[in-house]
């Protein structure tokens, strides 16, 4: 029986997901055994997290293998609202990758399936051209194997809206939106600034992610670590999705859900005034002013063929 962990409505559907996501990387990595990765899954989804969040090329699949493991096993499937990207931008070599994806994962079908590393000016045009993956993601809608559909990215507000944009001219809105939403994130290339109010206009569900900047805004310990989800989950978002990789991080993350109440202006100022010295320069929003996050920036081959 799932614990009463809070829900939120994805933005124009009828779904309802856990405002904590259980992100998809840590529980592929080295430092995690495939029997923890399984063990930590089975426990999120029993705390009530029912928000799964994945990639196609996590950990060369291992991410997409075990989460696959876990949720084959005891119903756990039947529980959750599955998501996972992939980072083809021509039709053949993102249809090629979803085959991929569903079968790690022993599902016939994803809940979410989003477009990973919108991190280049022209992906939107890549993904909108003929014969780009635009025209897998409908296929894969229409066949039954994915039921909603999305976009992922943490370089540039400006390259996001223009998604919105191309979108927009090809008759398209999205289901959802991710994007790194955090307390340093209001000061230098805000996505909360910029690109939240796009993604309301359209209904676009919010997906936020990095609210511990691949540790490097932990590190800054401007505030702990429940008050940095707590300032995400204040946000307009349908779910937090953070790295979990043990079961300390858990119950953090779960604590976080439970214990959230909206906070209010002078809080958030207070918040934002003592994150502002940090994060002027993007020195703890790397993923934003270096190519060290950007999997398809090292893995070119991963986009498939130039249309």
């Amino acid at each position: 029986m799932d614990s009463a962990l809070p829900r939120r409505r994805l933005g124009r559907t009828n779904e309802h997901i856990s405002t904590i996501g259980m992100g998809g990387y840590h529980l592929g990595r080295p430092a995690v055994t495939a029997v923890e990765a399984v063990h930590l899954i089975h426990k999120a989804i029993d705390l009530g997290i029912t928000f799964m969040d994945n990639c196609w090329d996590y950990n060369d699949g291992e991410s997409e293998q075990r989460m696959g493991t876990a949720l084959a096993s005891g119903g756990y499937r039947k529980r959750v609202f599955l998501m996972t990207k992939f980072d083809g931008r021509d039709r053949k070599t993102a249809t090629a990758q979803l085959d991929d994806s569903l079968r790690r994962l022993q599902t016939d079908h994803v809940d979410l399936w989003q477009m990973h590393e919108n991190i280049r000016p022209d992906d939107a045009d890549r993904l909108f051209a003929p014969g780009g993956a635009i025209e897998a993601m409908v296929a894969a809608q229409q066949a039954g194997k994915v039921r909603f559909l999305g976009f992922t990215g943490h370089k540039s507000p400006a390259i996001h809206l223009h998604m919105f944009e191309v979108a927009a001219r090809n008759g398209f809105v999205f289901d959802t939106v991710q994007m790194p939403l955090n307390i340093m994130d209001a000061h230098f290339e805000s996505f909360e600034q910029r690109v939240i109010p796009v993604a309301q206009q359209t209904g676009t569900a919010i997906l936020a992610m990095k609210t511990f900047g691949d540790h490097h805004i932990l590190d800054a310990r401007v505030v702990g670590p429940l008050q940095m989800l707590h300032y995400s989950l204040n946000l307009p978002v349908a779910t937090v999705v953070t790295g979990i990789d043990s079961v300390a991080t858990l119950d953090q993350a779960v604590t976080a859900a439970i214990s959230f109440r909206p906070l209010s202006e002078s809080e958030v100022a207070s918040i934002l005034a003592r994150s502002a010295p940090l994060a002027i320069d993007g020195a703890t929003e790397r993923y934003k002013t270096t190519n060290e996050f950007d999997g398809t920036i090292a893995n070119p081959e991963w986009l498939g063929a130039p249309l």
